[in-house]
């Protein structure tokens, strides 16, 4: 049995039992010495690790202790002010204040509180959380062993939405985006033997987050990837690109990033199955640009998905990568993959396993989701509209499965709130970092039927310009609005002038138009670029059979792709599509209490697995088109 002390510490409140003491030292960005800081952080996470699976590591995944807290009572005090929330260590709980009796806190108690399985949403885990918007408080002990010399860093790999972390009861800091990797340096931090951290979690949505109040996707809340303590030399290595230079398939480019104790050091960057082996010395802040010529090598594609094993050694540290290599780039209306025009023979799908509640577990489910895409002859999937889980990517590079990656850049957006595109702009370049090596991501989506307006177009353009400068490599796309003007659909956003697709979503016979009229319909793309479609589909309920006409039935939807088939082929820079969508997935939009009962049922498979109609007609359709592109 725990001590009376850390029975309180490690209830909710440990952060409020600690706050006093760290008041007099105020939060400051962390990040390891010696790693380049890639701006100020408010958040005091520090910058991303590269592979950190790569990395020695525990994990702290399994049952953590929750508690339910829809108050926030272990947040703010009884006038709403944070107990943790002053830098400046002056107002509210931070007044020269001694930390609170135990007495004060006797409504919480983590040893007798439920658990549930990290990672997983709490939507999904119990039934009175099911639709559940709020803070829950979830705690995890575990033992360490910190050794001297030795760097610590405590890696999330996604909490939904806003996540305050503590350890042994002082807080680490705090991050916002549900969906991308945020870590802390713990060296120094950790107690040689007992330890617990601490996290807040709260999914509620706001106006001005990223997403806003206003998406199309259950909004599962909680601690939802892994959590790892990694363990890293003195010295280490904490970053790098090793890809194909653009265009060029003679030639690999990047860097290599060092920190901690000595960053100028010699590092060794060797493909030994390819012949390639390289030294460089990095300068006085730990950075060495690559620059290595190709004889020989094999390249990715989704026929023959080729990875290498890819080493790095440095300073002590080692870190090894299987890494694809490939180029891709447009050329007019063509994509070219290695030198190749191809089409995206593509399905989009969410974050989330239909057969049982909650978002993807783990290896399992995710390989089930892009094996039904290899059945269905795709070579390309929209991963939408979100940053899914790293593992999700090294699968797709493993399979040979091309993919459109997505930040929640969703609908109404606060265009005109600066804090609002730096949180945007923030979950982009966590997204490009953690995914710059893998091969499989050809398209970097900064967004998704954002309406057209002038702040929206300054806002979405300084995301493509992000996206642009971090990596010149691949393609640079966003999921576009349609507009009918009679029995034209008209492209002509301008924000595709600084993208590289013209890519867009269109609902003809299900949002507009019948199944039949669809066919009177002529699109006018003003832009000599290729061509992707990105959306289009109709809901049916699978089982429910009628003719055609009859919306909702298997029969309706499989007409409507038929007739998409022949509306598109219409479009001479037609290379790829991606319908919506793989499988019927929850949304609390979706109400109708007969066909929909909060499933969006768009998916070619339902919730019980079974393949609608529509399945076998598409997979049909890329048939042929892989044949026309061989």
């Amino acid at each position: 049995m725990k001590s009376a002390f850390l029975r309180l510490a490690g209830a909710l409140c440990a952060a409020a039992v600690y706050c006093c003491a760290a008041a007099q030292q105020p939060p400051v960005d962390v990040q390891l010495a010696g790693q380049p800081a890639a701006g100020p952080r408010a958040d005091a996470a520090m910058p991303q690790l590269q592979n950190i699976y790569g990395r020695s590591h525990v994990s702290l995944n399994g049952r953590w202790n929750y508690i339910i807290d829809p108050y926030e009572m272990g947040y703010y005090d009884y006038r709403h002010t944070p107990f943790d929330a002053s830098e400046s260590g002056k107002g509210g709980f931070y007044d020269d204040r001694k930390p609170r009796d135990k007495g004060d806190w006797v409504e919480y108690n983590f040893d007798l509180s439920p658990t549930m399985k990290i990672p997983g949403d709490w939507n999904s885990q119990a039934e009175k959380l099911q639709l559940y918007e709020g803070t829950i408080w979830l705690r995890q002990s575990f033992e360490a062993d910190p050794k001297p010399g030795k760097h610590y860093v405590l890696y999330f790999g996604a909490v939904n939405y806003e996540a305050h972390v503590y350890l042994n009861g002082k807080k680490l800091g705090a991050h916002k985006g549900g969906f991308t990797p945020f870590q802390f340096d713990v060296t120094g931090k950790l107690a040689k033997g007992h330890n617990f951290v601490v996290v807040k979690a709260d999914n509620t949505r706001h106006q001005d987050e990223i997403p806003t109040v206003n998406t199309d996707w259950w909004n599962y809340g909680g601690i939802t990837r892994d959590v790892l303590l990694a363990e890293l030399p003195a010295t280490y290595i904490a970053d790098y690109k090793v890809q194909l230079a653009k265009g060029n398939l003679k030639r690999i480019e990047g860097y290599v990033q060092l920190a901690g104790a000595q960053p100028s050091q010699a590092v060794t960057v060797s493909i030994p199955e390819a012949g390639i082996k390289t030294t460089v010395h990095t300068d006085a802040s730990g950075r060495a640009a690559l620059s290595i010529p190709v004889a020989k090598m094999a390249y990715w594609t989704p026929e023959h998905p080729k990875l290498y094993q890819v080493e790095l050694a440095g300073g002590g540290d080692q870190v090894q990568d299987r890494i694809g290599f490939r180029t891709i780039e447009t050329r007019g209306q063509d994509i070219l993959l290695n030198g190749k025009s191809i089409f995206l023979r593509g399905i989009a799908l969410h974050d989330e396993n239909p057969l049982i509640p909650g978002r993807l577990r783990g290896e399992g489910d995710m390989r089930m989701m892009l094996q039904w895409a290899r059945e269905l002859n795709c070579n390309y999937v929209r991963l939408a509209h979100y940053p899914h889980s790293e593992e999700m990517l090294r699968l797709a590079d493993e399979m040979g499965i091309l993919v459109w990656a997505e930040v929640p850049v969703y609908w109404t957006i606060s265009w005109n709130n600066p804090d609002t595109f730096k949180n945007a702009n923030a979950q982009l370049t966590d997204l490009m970092v953690r995914d710059k090596n893998r091969a499989s991501v050809i398209v970097w989506s900064i967004g998704n039927e954002t309406p057209v307006s002038a702040p929206r177009n300054v806002f979405m353009g300084k995301l493509a310009a992000t996206a642009h400068a971090l990596d010149d490599t691949r393609l640079v796309a966003a999921a576009l609005e349609v507009h009918r003007v009679g029995n034209e659909v008209e492209v002509a956003d301008p924000l595709a002038d600084q993208l590289d697709l013209a890519s867009f979503n269109e609902y003809a016979g299900w949002y507009w138009a019948s199944n039949k009229e669809m066919l009177n319909y002529h699109f006018n793309i003003k832009y000599n670029k290729p061509v992707v479609i990105t959306e289009f589909g109709a809901d049916a309920l699978a089982g429910y059979h009628a003719d055609a006409d009859t919306r909702w039935s298997e029969e309706y939807q499989d007409a409507l792709y038929k007739n998409q088939f022949k509306m598109l082929a219409a479009i001479p820079g037609l290379r790829g599509m991606t319908p919506w969508i793989l499988v019927d997935f929850r949304s609390p939009r979706r109400q109708h209490p007969y066909f929909q009962d909060f499933w969006n049922r768009k998916g070619l498979i339902s919730d019980d697995g079974k393949k609608k109609q529509a399945f076998f007609t598409l997979k049909r359709y890329y048939d042929e088109m892989q044949k026309k592109y061989q």
